[in-house]
C-alpha cells in the first residue's frame, strides 16, 4: 500500500480511487460530447435523446453509460467533502470560515459557468470566424489567473490582486463583446452542467457542514427533500410555493436540489474512504484481503454497473433488480469478516446496495428511470452505482496499486475543469485557426469513425489536462 508519514510518524494512506473516479467521470463527459452525433447506436447517447435527430423525448425512459457520467462526477464531489471540509474543521478551522469558503467557491463556479458559456465560439459568431476563435482562446487564458495560484513567490496581496484583476478582465470581456445574431450579455446564458455543480458545491457543502458527524441527519435532510418534491405536486400547497420560489432564477432553482440525493450519499462514501485511510496498513499488522477476493469484488462491482446499464436500457426492471440483489449477496458473502480494505469494500457494498435497491424499487415510478428531469429511480440508482464505481477504482488503484496505468485518470481528476473546457476553448479554436477542423468531416461517414473522433478529441483534452497537472497549474474550483 502507498503510505506517507506525518509529523507524528503515523502512517497514513492516500486514496487515489477518488481522483480516478472523478477523472473517469470528466473524461467520459468529454467523450460523450465529442463523438459524432446521429450515426452511433442509441446506447452511445443520452437515453432521452436518441439518434438520428437527438430531439429530447421527456417520456422516453432508460439508462445509458452517458447518463452516468454527470452523477458519477457529483458523487465524487460529495466524496471529497470529508477531505475538504471535515478535515479542515478537525484541524481547527471554524465553521464560519468553512461556510465562507463554501459560499465563495459556489459563487466562483457560477461565474465560471456564465463566463465559459458566453465564449464558446458558436456563441460569438454565426458562422464562426477568426474573432470568435481568438476570443475563446483569450477566455481560456484568463481562466488561469482566475482559478489558480500564480506559482511565483510574492506577497499574499499580490496573489489577490492578480486574481481580482483577472475577474475584472473577464467581466469587461463579458460586457464589451458582441455576440452572435446581435445577442447581448445575459446572466441566464450559462453552462447548465457547471451551474448545477455550483449549486451542489454550495448547498451540498453547507448541508454537509451541518450534518458532518451524523448520517441520520443527512438521511433526514434527504427524506424532507423527498417530501417537498412529492408534495410540490399538490396545488396551492406551501411545498409548491417553495418549489417555485426562485429569487435569482439565473443561478438557483429549487429543482436543482434534487441532486443532493447523489451528492450527500457521496459524502457518506467519502467518510468510509477516510475511515479506511486512518486504519493501520497491512504492513503494520492488518491482514490484507486475499487477491482472489479483490478480483471477485472488482468483477462484482463492475458487473452490477453493467447489469443495470443493460437491464434498464432494455427496460428489464425486475430482472435487473433480481440480478443486482444476487450480485450484492455474493459480494456480501465474500467480504464478511475481512479486515483492512475488505472492511471498506463491505461498507461501500452495503451503502451502494441500499441506494441501488431503493432506486430499482422506485424505477417504475414517474414513468421509468429518466435523467431529465431526474426521477427518484435515477437519483438513487446512480448513487448506488457511484458506490460500486468507487469500490472498483479502490480495488484497482488502492489495493493493486496500479498507479502508472491509472495516472491519466488520477491527473484528470485532480484538474477536472481544464479537461471540461479544453475542447471548446482551446482545441476547437486552434483546429479552426490551423484549418484542421474542416477535415473532421471524414469521421461522420460511419459509426466506427464517429466514435474514433470522440476518442481522439478526448485524448487531446486529456493530454492538455495532464500537461497542466504535471506542472502543477491547478484550477481550484
Amino acid at each position: 500500500m502507498n503510505k506517507t508519514t506525518d509529523n507524528n510518524k503515523q502512517p497514513t494512506r492516500r486514496a487515489y480511487s477518488l481522483d480516478a473516479l472523478r477523472g473517469y467521470a470528466i473524461l467520459t463527459m468529454v467523450l460523450s460530447a465529442t463523438v459524432v452525433y446521429g450515426i452511433l447506436p442509441a446506447w452511445m447517447y443520452h437515453a432521452q435523446e436518441p439518434p438520428p435527430t437527438h430531439a429530447y423525448q421527456p417520456d422516453l425512459a432508460g439508462l445509458t453509460w452517458v447518463d452516468l457520467v454527470f452523477p458519477f462526477f457529483l458523487f465524487a464531489m460529495g466524496a471529497a467533502f470529508p477531505f475538504s471540509l471535515r478535515r479542515k474543521y478537525e484541524k481547527g478551522c471554524s465553521m464560519w470560515q468553512l461556510a465562507y469558503g463554501t459560499v465563495k467557491r459556489g459563487v466562483q463556479l457560477m461565474f465560471f459557468a456564465i463566463f465559459i458559456q458566453h465564449f464558446y465560439p458558436y456563441m460569438l459568431s454565426a458562422p464562426q470566424d477568426v474573432r470568435a476563435w481568438l476570443l475563446a482562446l483569450a477566455c481560456f487564458a484568463v481562466l488561469f489567473p482566475m482559478f489558480m495560484r500564480i506559482p511565483l513567490k510574492m506577497p499574499e496581496w499580490a496573489h489577490t490582486s492578480i486574481k481580482l484583476g483577472a475577474y475584472g478582465v473577464a467581466t469587461a470581456m463579458l460586457l464589451c463583446t458582441d455576440y452572435a445574431n446581435g445577442a447581448e450579455f445575459n446572466l441566464f446564458t450559462s453552462n447548465i452542467i457547471i451551474l448545477l455543480l455550483a449549486n451542489m458545491a454550495l448547498f451540498g457543502s453547507l448541508t454537509y457542514l451541518l450534518t458532518m458527524y451524523s448520517w441520520w441527519a443527512r438521511v433526514a435532510v434527504l427524506a424532507a427533500l423527498a417530501g417537498v418534491v412529492l408534495s410540490a405536486q399538490a396545488d396551492g400547497s406551501w411545498a409548491q410555493m417553495l418549489w417555485g420560489y426562485t429569487p435569482v432564477p439565473w443561478m438557483y432553482r429549487f429543482e436543482y436540489l434534487r441532486y443532493l440525493f447523489i451528492v450527500l450519499p457521496g459524502s457518506m462514501a467519502g467518510e468510509l474512504v477516510m475511515k479506511w485511510m486512518s486504519r493501520p496498513t497491512s504492513e503494520d499488522g492488518a491482514e490484507s484481503p486475499p487477491r482472489k477476493v479483490a478480483y471477485a469484488m472488482l468483477c462484482i462491482s463492475v458487473g452490477i454497473i453493467l447489469a443495470n446499464l443493460v437491464g434498464l436500457y432494455n427496460r428489464w426492471s425486475f430482472l435487473t433488480l433480481i440480478l443486482s440483489a444476487l450480485l450484492i449477496l455474493a459480494g456480501w458473502w465474500l467480504t464478511r469478516g475481512l479486515s483492512d480494505s475488505g472492511i471498506l469494500w463491505h461498507d461501500l457494498l452495503l451503502l451502494g446496495a441500499a441506494l441501488l435497491l431503493v432506486g430499482l424499487c422506485f424505477e417504475p415510478f414517474q414513468g421509468g428511470i429518466k435523467k431529465d428531469g431526474p426521477t427518484f429511480g435515477y437519483l438513487f440508482v446512480t448513487s448506488g452505482l457511484g458506490c460500486m464505481a468507487l469500490m472498483a477504482f479502490h480495488v484497482v488503484c488502492d489495493y493493486f496499486c496500479c498507479h502508472r496505468s491509472t495516472s491519466f485518470l488520477v491527473m484528470s481528476g485532480q484538474n477536472p475543469m481544464i479537461a471540461y473546457v479544453a475542447c471548446d476553448l482551446l482545441i476547437y479554436p486552434l483546429f479552426n485557426l490551423l484549418g484542421i477542423m474542416k477535415w473532421l468531416g471524414i469521421f461522420a461517414t460511419n459509426p466506427w469513425l464517429g466514435f474514433l473522433q470522440g476518442l481522439l478529441l478526448t485524448s487531446m483534452a486529456l493530454l492538455v489536462t495532464m500537461f497542466f497537472t504535471r506542472i502543477k497549474w491547478f484550477w481550484r474550483t
